[in-house]
This record gives C-alpha cells, sequence and structure tokens, in this order.
C-alpha cells in the first residue's frame, strides 16, 4: 500500500473513531452534561439517527453516549416547584373594604370617595414607582 492511500486511510479511520465516541449532543451542547432527564430534543435525536441510518456502529455509539451524558434531553425540560403557577384571586373593592385596608397602612379613613379612583393600566416593564412619583406630584390625577 503506497503512503497516500495509508495517510488516507488512517484519517478516515480516525475521523469515523472520533464520530463515534462522541454523540452530536455531546459535541454541540457540553453544557447540558449531567442535566437530567426530560424531553428529548429533536434536533439531537434527529442527528444521531442519521448516524444510525448511514453507519450503524457509530449511530449506536452516538445515541448511547448521548443517552449516558444526558446531552439528548431539552435544557430546562424536568418539572420543579417554579413551575407552580400561583392563582390571584381579584375581590371587587367598596368603600368600607378601601377604608379598612387604608386604615391598616395609614392609620385613618382613606381621603377619597370610590368615585375619584380611575384605574390605570400599565405595560410590561413600566416603572411603577416613577408613575407613582409623578401621579403624587401632580396630586394623583392621571399622568
Amino acid at each position: 500500500m503506497d503512503k497516500s492511500r495509508r495517510q488516507l486511510l488512517a484519517g478516515g479511520s480516525a475521523t469515523l473513531l472520533a464520530a463515534s465516541l462522541t454523540g452530536c449532543g455531546t459535541l454541540l451542547y457540553p453544557e447540558r452534561k449531567g442535566q437530567g432527564s426530560g424531553r428529548l430534543d429533536p434536533s439531537i435525536v434527529m442527528l444521531d439517527g442519521i448516524g444510525l441510518l448511514l453507519f450503524l456502529v457509530p449511530g449506536i455509539i452516538a445515541f448511547a453516549v448521548d443517552f449516558g451524558n444526558d446531552t439528548i434531553y431539552l435544557p430546562g425540560s424536568r418539572a420543579d416547584a417554579s413551575d407552580v403557577i400561583e392563582e390571584t384571586k381579584v375581590a371587587e373593592l367598596t368603600k368600607p373594604e378601601i377604608d379598612r385596608i387604608w386604615q391598616k397602612n395609614y392609620g385613618e379613613n382613606a381621603p377619597f370617595e370610590l368615585d375619584q379612583v380611575e384605574r390605570q393600566y400599565l405595560h410590561t416593564g413600566t416603572d411603577v414607582a416613577a408613575v407613582l412619583t409623578a401621579s403624587a406630584q401632580n396630586n394623583y390625577a392621571p399622568v
């Protein structure tokens, strides 16, 4: 066998060995190692499946490595306590209820009537403190 053919065979063998020893998820997402189980990442499953269709042994090894390292799973797909949705109950406020809340916080009855109260909708990311400060400077009239 001549020298160039031997180098090509050695290079191809090294590439095939390297591809079979590391799964696609391990190569593409090394930060996912050890994250545990969850939902499978379809892109990694497809890449490992292509390896399985084209080259049986490297494909099997790629699946085994990805499952072994837990890199085949999508990040953050485990359910934990932070996934609990809290239910907020909204009650209709009456003048006695407002007076009770105001009395509890400020020690006196609310200095306004319900017909003077206006609801102001704030968008997500609005600086509430700035809106309240501006409203207070404007004698609590809508800004």
